[in-house]
């Protein structure tokens, strides 16, 4: 289940799954009590909850007509997915091996924080060692060992744009 609820402080509106004791703003970092928001809308879809979400954003904007007119929330998605240009991309279309850059910030970084292990190796190593290898529980091991939280982040998002992890249901996975 998913429900829109909005904040009492500050009017953010999120997506809350499933039925939590409390939910944080965002925004605000205000602690709900669930029971207690405003939801705008419960749901088993996820994409219904994020297209309301959304819709609710562009009318508060004053361009509820323009959302009105375009596609699907989910069909958007995938359209600026498409549209996008990555890193390895940019870097590859300019005649530079992205790989090669990603190993030398990597040397980089090792040898400036005098550490025995990259960064990266350090995130590659989570996947290799945790059970269930989740972005919050790769996040957790890394940053225990130095490595900063958006960091791992980016380097889980290229990993998988690069075909070199998989994710399904949260969980990643080393192809």
């Amino acid at each position: 289940m998913y429900a829109v609820v909005g904040c009492t402080d500050c009017s953010a509106l999120w997506l809350v799954e499933g039925r939590q004791q409390t939910a944080q703003c965002q925004r605000c970092g205000k602690t709900h009590q669930f029971e207690r928001l405003k939801k705008f809308v419960e749901t088993d879809d996820e994409d219904h909850a994020r297209e309301v979400r959304a819709s609710m954003l562009a009318n508060r904007q004053d361009h509820g007509e323009a959302f009105a007119e375009v596609d699907s929330f989910a069909e958007l998605e995938t359209q600026v997915g498409d549209a996008v240009v990555d890193d390895q991309e940019y870097l590859e279309g300019s005649g530079i091996d992205a790989d090669a850059v990603d190993d030398a910030a990597d040397r980089a970084m090792e040898s400036s924080t005098g550490g025995s292990q990259s960064r990266k190796e350090t995130v590659l190593d989570a996947l290799r060692t945790l059970d269930e290898p989740t972005e919050d529980a790769v996040v957790e091991y890394a940053t225990e060992r130095g490595v900063p939280a958006e960091y791992v982040r980016k380097s889980l998002n290229k990993l998988a744009q690069r075909g070199r992890v998989s994710e399904n249901g949260g969980v990643y996975r080393l192809l």
